[in-house]
This record gives structure tokens, C-alpha cells and sequence, in this order.
């Protein structure tokens, strides 16, 4: 059975680790990202993470109910990172598009983060902000509330999907990648017209293309589909 996470006001009174750190869920999300970013999802266990923080593991667990949890918590740090700075301009496209790249850029810079959690739901306080964010932009920009929650969808599931494909490409050893990318130039580069044409003709720019992310050309589709949906409800 989890174990009941400890109200904030009693983890103020804790004292200090051994080395004087204070802990705080933000510092053990920042360094379970740490972590993560070090040695991969295998390498964070509770253990491990008392060790870097310089406590017992068993303190997490006044701030988290198990790692689970704190898994979580590490998501919705992610979407709090795409948060900062982003305002809504009244400009229903240049605001889904900034903020769909900001979503995408936050889990990037965290690949192993990303893998653990672009497939959860948090409910905390980040994600619900992203959400309400996304909807009222949809909201007042004049689509009625299904195509609100249509469009909502496709845009939230599109930018974790693509964060998870692009972050699981990042988090391969560099020689896998590094092999990865050169197929496009050893491979594809070189079959024959006579054998796959399509293949021949587009090779060029399927050497320079497939090396970028998608994701905004996806972005831009979804948002073109979105823009002719609402010219229609407007007449």
C-alpha cells in the first residue's frame, strides 16, 4: 500500500542532510533529471538517488507515495520547463505552434525523461495549466467545444508522440545513432532507379530531411487542418 506523503508543512521542520542540503521535491525531481540524463531509467532507484542527495532513501518517501510518483512529478516538471516564458498573443496559430515546440524542445533536452513519461498523465499542476492553456486558446480563437476537444487531442497526443520518437533516437548510444543517420547516405543514397525509383528520385532530400525531426512539418499540417475547420464554421 503507498505510503502517505508527508504535508509540506512538517518537511519544513526536517533538518538538513549530513553535507547541509535542504531537501525539496523540486531539488529531487531536478536531480532524479540528472540522473537520468547520467545513467538512463535503470540507474534511478531510490537507492541511488538517497546516495546523490545525501540521504536516507527512505526521506523520498515523505515527498513522494513510491517512484511511481515521482515519476510523475518528473513529467510535469518537463511541462512546466515548456511553460516558462509562453504567453498567449491572441494569435490562436502562433500560439499553438509556439507552444507545441516548446513542449517538444523541454522533453528533447531530456531524452531518458521523456521516455519515461511522454506516455503518462501527471493531473499536477503543470499539465493541468498546459491543458487549460491549449483549450482556451482552441476556446477563443471560436471553434465549438467538440472540434475544441478534437483539435486538443490531436495537438497534445501529436507533441508527446513525436517527443517520444525523437527522444528515443536521442537516447541511443552515438554509434547506434551515428549508424542510424548514415544509412539514409550509404543505403538509400545508392539503389537503383530500376529498382526503386521513388526511392532514387527523392534520395537527395530523404538524406537531408530524415535527419530532422518531423514534428514541425507535422505541426503545421495539423494547425492547416485546424485553420480550414474554423473557415468553415465561420462560413
Amino acid at each position: 500500500m503507498p505510503k502517505p506523503v508527508v504535508p509540506e508543512e512538517k518537511r519544513r521542520r526536517r533538518r538538513p542532510t549530513k553535507s547541509g542540503t535542504v531537501l525539496s521535491e523540486e531539488l529531487i525531481v531536478e536531480t532524479a533529471l540528472r540522473m537520468l540524463r547520467e545513467h538512463g531509467s535503470a540507474g534511478l532507484t531510490a537507492r541511488r538517488l538517497g546516495l546523490a542527495l545525501d540521504a536516507d532513501p527512505s526521506t523520498l518517501y515523505r515527498y513522494f507515495r513510491g517512484m511511481d510518483d515521482l515519476t510523475l512529478a518528473i513529467g510535469d516538471a518537463l511541462i512546466g520547463q515548456a511553460l516558462q516564458g509562453w504567453r498567449s498573443t491572441g494569435e490562436w496559430r502562433a500560439d499553438l505552434r509556439s507552444f507545441g515546440l516548446r513542449i517538444h524542445a523541454a522533453y528533447l533536452a531530456h531524452p531518458q525523461a521523456a521516455l519515461l513519461t511522454t506516455n503518462r498523465v501527471t493531473g499536477r499542476a503543470h499539465e493541468l495549466a498546459a491543458d487549460e492553456a491549449v483549450l482556451d486558446v482552441l476556446r477563443r480563437a471560436g471553434f465549438p467545444l467538440p472540434d475544441t476537444v478534437r483539435i486538443y487531442h490531436a495537438f497534445i497526443d501529436q507533441t508527446l508522440a513525436f517527443a517520444a520518437l525523437d527522444a528515443a533516437s536521442l537516447a541511443l548510444p552515438s554509434d547506434s545513432l551515428h549508424a542510424d543517420e548514415d544509412m539514409w547516405r550509404s543505403t538509400y543514397a545508392h539503389l537503383p532507379a530500376t529498382t526503386h525509383p521513388r526511392i532514387a528520385e527523392a534520395a537527395p532530400l530523404l538524406a537531408t530531411r530524415m535527419l530532422t525531426s518531423a514534428y514541425p512539418t507535422a505541426l503545421e499540417m495539423l494547425l492547416d487542418s485546424a485553420a480550414a475547420r474554423l473557415e468553415g464554421i465561420r462560413g
